[in-house]
C-alpha cells in the first residue's frame, strides 16, 4: 500500500492494548507494533499518545482532589508507555519515549526539535503524560503533541468504528458520518475528542481520522486513505 500521509500522530487508548479493559494485554501490544512496523515500511513517520483509562481514569475518583487524580492517570500514561516501547523492541522497532513531566530514569523530557527530529530518523517516539498538567485529557496531549511534531493528520483509533450522530450502542439507528468538520463536531457535541481537543485541533488546521482498532489492518487502511471511519477537518 502506499501511504498517504507522511507523519502521523497515532492515539491509542490504555483499552486497546488491555485484557478485557484492564491492565495489559501482550496480544493488544503486539498487534500495534505490528501495524507500526508496517507504517515504518511504508515510510511512515510515527509518533504516538497513548491513553491510561486501562489502569486509572481520573474522572471515576470520586471524592479525590483532582489534580491529584489526574497525576495518577498521568503516570497510568508512562506505564503504557514503557509497555509499548518494549513490544516495539521486541519488534524490532527503533522507539524512544518522551514525558511531559520529569520522570528521567524512565523517559526523556519532550522536547519539540528533538521529538521531530527522532521521528525524521524513523524512529517511533512515544509521548506519556498527556499535557504534563491536570485538567486536560490525552486527547488534548494528542492534539498539541500532533500540532507540535507538524502531523499530516491524527489517527484516532477508538472502540467505536467512526463518528456517529449519537451512540450506536443506544441508538440501532444512529446516524454514521463520513467526514465532518470540526465546528460541526463541537456544534453537536459529538465526543470525538474533549471540547478543548477539538477547538485545538480547529483552530491549527489539524485533521482527525477515525476510526475503530478492532478492525483488520485498520491502522494501516486509515493511513492509506481508505475510506473508513471518519475525516475530521
Amino acid at each position: 500500500m502506499e501511504a498517504k500521509y507522511k507523519r502521523v500522530l497515532l492515539k491509542v487508548s490504555g483499552e486497546a492494548i488491555a485484557k478485557n479493559g484492564t491492565g495489559i494485554d501482550p496480544d493488544g501490544l503486539a498487534k500495534v507494533a505490528e501495524e507500526v512496523r508496517q507504517l515504518r515500511a511504508m515510510g511512515v513517520e510515527v509518533g504516538i499518545v497513548v491513553g491510561g483509562g486501562n489502569f486509572w481514569r481520573g474522572r471515576t475518583s470520586e471524592g479525590m482532589d483532582r489534580c491529584t487524580a489526574d497525576q495518577i492517570g498521568m503516570l497510568a500514561t508512562c506505564m503504557n508507555g514503557l509497555a509499548l516501547k518494549d513490544a516495539f523492541r521486541q519488534a524490532g522497532i527503533p522507539a524512544e519515549l518522551m514525558a511531559a513531566f520529569e520522570v528521567t530514569q524512565m523517559c526523556r523530557p519532550f522536547n519539540t526539535e528533538e521529538a521531530r527530529k527522532l521521528l525524521s530518523e524513523g524512529t517511533v517516539v512515544i509521548f506519556t503524560g498527556g499535557t504534563g498538567h491536570p485538567f486536560f485529557s490525552t486527547d488534548t496531549g494528542a492534539a498539541l503533541r500532533a500540532i507540535e511534531i507538524q502531523a499530516d493528520v491524527i489517527l484516532l483509533a477508538k472502540n467505536v468504528d467512526a463518528v456517529y450522530d449519537s451512540d450506536p450502542a443506544k441508538n440501532p439507528n444512529a446516524r454514521k458520518y463520513s467526514s465532518i468538520t470540526h465546528t460541526e463536531v463541537l456544534e453537536k457535541d459529538l465526543k470525538v475528542m474533549d471540547s478543548t481537543a477539538a477547538s485545538l485541533c480547529r483552530d491549527n488546521g489539524m485533521k482527525i481520522h477515525v476510526f475503530g482498532l478492532k478492525e483488520p489492518n485498520a491502522i494501516i487502511r486509515a493511513c492509506s486513505g481508505e475510506e473508513i471511519g471518519t475525516i475530521v477537518y
